[in-house]
């Protein structure tokens, strides 16, 4: 595998293309963002750490039928992943009222829900992935109906596997964010899931183990984000 040019930057990677045009490789960055990108900083080896959680959390759900862009973890940072076409809608799945839920439904964080609720959200940091329903995704020709239900079905067997996952390592999987692409006419999971994309709160204590510490100015966020990937190891 032979790096080549930087082909996309974002908030918390960077994507090279390789020497096979169907494979790209991804490098996790220590900078954080919130609120749209108006916070921004760092958390010490953050790229280490949800490299290799995302690669870990991966692999479980590879091994329990989720097909994902992973292929190969390179070195800390590095990953090599099947290069999708990013359907351009990111999927949230809320177990527990937390974040901007709270405020928009005024309902107390820490709220268990009866039921998972599926969101939609339209990936354009210009507009600031605004909050979209179905249709918009289908009239604006984001998605398919078809792949609307299709990420819908993985997203609930992802919530489900992972629920079970984080309970046994004592961790509360509060919320997540996911992303799908397209290889070869299927659809696989991309991007990664990681403290950065997901709401993970101690079982017992219920503190923060996710980039709400740096949302929130809680501090700390080096030892949280450490917490999640010392237990997830310790799982496998």
């Amino acid at each position: 595998m032979k790096q080549g040019d930087l082909i996309y930057e974002g908030k918390a990677k960077q994507i090279y293309v390789t020497d096979d045009a169907s494979q790209v490789l991804m490098i996790y960055k220590d900078d954080a963002t919130a609120f749209d990108g108006t916070k921004k900083g760092t958390i010490k080896n953050k790229g280490i750490v949800n490299n290799r959680v995302s690669c870990l959390l991966f692999k479980y759900l590879e091994k329990h039928g989720v097909e994902t862009h992973l292929l190969e973890q390179i070195d800390e940072r590095k990953v090599l992943v099947k290069k999708l076409s990013i359907i351009p809608v990111e999927v949230v799945v809320r177990n527990i009222v937390a974040g901007s839920l709270a405020g928009r439904l005024g309902k107390e964080e820490g709220t268990v829900l009866s039921g998972p609720i599926i969101e939609f959200y339209y990936k354009n940091d210009e507009l600031h992935d605004p909050l979209i329903n179905e249709y918009h995704a289908r009239v604006m020709s984001w998605a398919s109906q078809e792949q609307l239900s299709e990420v819908q079905v993985q997203a609930l067997k992802i919530n489900d596997l992972l629920k079970i996952f984080f309970d046994q390592i004592g961790i509360i999987l509060v919320d997540f964010k996911l992303e799908f692409g397209v290889f070869e006419g299927r659809i696989l999971l991309g991007d990664e899931i990681s403290p950065d994309t997901c709401r993970l709160w101690d079982k017992e204590s219920f503190e923060k183990l996710d980039k709400d510490r740096f949302r929130r100015d809680l501090g700390k966020e080096e030892e949280a984000y450490q917490e999640v990937v010392r237990r997830i190891e310790a799982a496998f």
